[in-house]
């Protein structure tokens, strides 16, 4: 669940697109973006990231950030310059140990020239030192670095790396990571994994953290400030870290009561989706200003306006359901944010069913019923929303809804084999809303073509005869809008995510 301001795409220009001249014969520059319709300037062409070594120093005070990236990547193409994504300033540049030289260009492009050509299949070593104030920076008019009163957050989608490493930011390009951060003593860093290890020298602290598996850059993040930090076991046997800003004020008690309860819904998801995936699991809640909460790989982040009306564990459902659905198979492109959001929130509408609640076809009905067929939520299409759409409320809502049609079609057995199947299938890769479709006709045996048009592809409301045949509101009563099942406000009050909040 998250905040989308604009459609930095829509800004992008033809320009970026030209061929550039090639520095050497058969050499040519690699694509200042990766080819994404919905964000053209995102990710970077001509190579592919494999492992991002970020060690970096941060002072709360000041949000000072200085740092050295090191990258491993191996280029897909004759190279003669590429581009990184970052804001920072940055004073040196290697590649493969010489000096590179570096310029900027667009919102948020760094270009680097290496010394000598790039050949295809090469294995590259970048190496960016930089430093900064990411507050200080926007791009398309926004930021994705949090301030909070003791220090500062990188989090956003779908884009947050800029503002605190150099990367090739777009999920088909996903990486291992090792992070490490000195910070000084009374402040502690966080992010993705296993806490590898900590050290304290001359009034400064430094936590190193490893991510082991392919991790989106989006999906990367760093917290610094004052946290109580509390950890435990799953029954699964993964090791949990929670942190929670010491300031939350009012909110503290909720989020607590809350995020604790990750390992107990994480056993419970697993039920459904499979083996938790990753090593590490956990949860954070730093004091930002936010609304939203990001399910950033293995310890999701949420917003203290979460737990304003009390616990919440309907949202810890949801960023959770993204470890499966988000983070091991990520978007193909942008334009798939269905396979993400639709099935967290229908893990929300399986939450409720268990909480005895409301079931997942009620919650359907209502969804279906609440909206009347002259709504601008029928106008968007889940299964391609556009980027100015692709956090609309019908994404997640609609989209629960077309599982839903989807469970009747298939039955209970070919469709809960699909959800536990699927992330096995594209497990630590990249798969599409067709690609989702082909893999639940392969194992319901059903031709589904005219269901996933219906429900996913089609700017209206499905009519009477459509809904009838998937079993939605298919009874007075199941149609009445009034008949709000139990959850719903619970599940509703997560909605002010997808608000800007900044």
């Amino acid at each position: 669940m998250h905040r989308r301001l604009i459609a930095p795409g829509a800004l992008a220009t033809a320009s970026l697109m030209l061929a550039i001249p090639a520095s050497a014969a058969g050499f040519s520059p690699g694509a200042p973006g990766i080819g994404d319709p919905y964000y053209p300037a995102y990710g970077n062409g001509g190579y592919d990231v494999s492992h991002y070594d970020l060690r970096l120093k941060y002072q709360p005070a000041t949000d000072e950030l200085e740092g050295t990236a090191t990258l491993l990547a191996r280029t897909t193409q004759d190279l003669s310059r590429f581009d990184l994504d970052f804001l920072l300033d940055v004073s040196e540049v290697r590649v493969n140990g010489a000096k590179a030289s570096f310029t900027t260009s667009g919102e948020h492009e760094l270009e680097i020239t290496p010394k000598s050509p790039l050949a295809k299949g090469t294995s590259v070593t970048v190496v960016v030192r930089y430093s900064g104030v990411p507050s200080s920076k926007q791009a398309y008019g926004f930021t994705s670095w949090h301030r909070t009163p003791d220090g500062g957050v990188g989090a956003n989608e779908p884009e947050a790396a800029w503002w605190w490493f150099p990367s090739n930011d777009h999920p088909l390009d996903k990486a291992t990571y090792d992070v490490s951060v000195l910070v000084p003593d009374g402040s502690q860093a966080i992010s993705n994994g296993t806490l590898q290890s900590t050290s304290s020298r001359l009034g400064w602290t430094r936590y190193t953290w490893r991510s082991d598996k392919p991790q989106a850059t989006y999906l990367a993040t760093l917290a610094v400030g004052k946290f109580d930090i509390t950890t435990g076991t799953t029954d699964g046997g993964i090791p949990v870290v929670n942190a929670y800003s010491k300031d939350l004020g009012a909110n503290y008690g909720a989020a607590r009561a809350s995020v604790e309860r990750t390992g107990e819904i994480a056993d419970w998801l697993s039920r459904y989706f499979g083996p938790y995936p990753f090593n590490a699991l956990g949860g954070y809640v730093p004091n930002t200003t936010t609304g939203y909460a990001l399910e950033t790989q293995t310890r999701p982040f949420y917003s203290p306006r979460q737990f304003a009306n009390g616990s919440n564990t309907s949202v810890v459902v949801h960023e959770l359901a993204h470890q499966w659905y988000g983070d091991l198979v990520s978007v193909r492109g942008w334009k798939d944010i269905w396979v993400n959001e639709g099935f967290a929130r229908y893990a929300q509408w399986l939450w409720s069913e268990h909480e005895g609640e409301g079931t997942a076809q009620e919650l359907a009905d209502y969804v279906y019923a609440s909206h009347p067929a002259d709504d601008a939520f029928w106008t968007v299409k889940p299964g391609d929303p556009g980027p100015e759409n692709q956090f609309d409320i019908a994404v997640y809502d609609r989209g629960a809804l077309a599982l839903q049609a989807l469970r009747n079609e298939i039955g209970d057995e070919a469709f809960f084999a699909v959800l536990k199947g699927w992330p096995q299938k594209y497990a630590y890769g990249n798969a599409s809303v067709a690609d989702f479709q082909r893999y639940a006709e392969e194992v319901s045996g059903q031709p589904l073509a005219a269901l996933f048009d219906t429900w996913l592809f089609q700017p209206s409301k499905p009519g009477t005869p459509a809904a009838r045949d998937a079993s939605i509101a298919k009874s007075a009563q199941a149609a009445d809008a009034s008949a709000q099942p139990k959850s719903w406000k619970k599940i509703a009050a997560t909605n002010d995510v997808h608000g800007h909040g900044e």
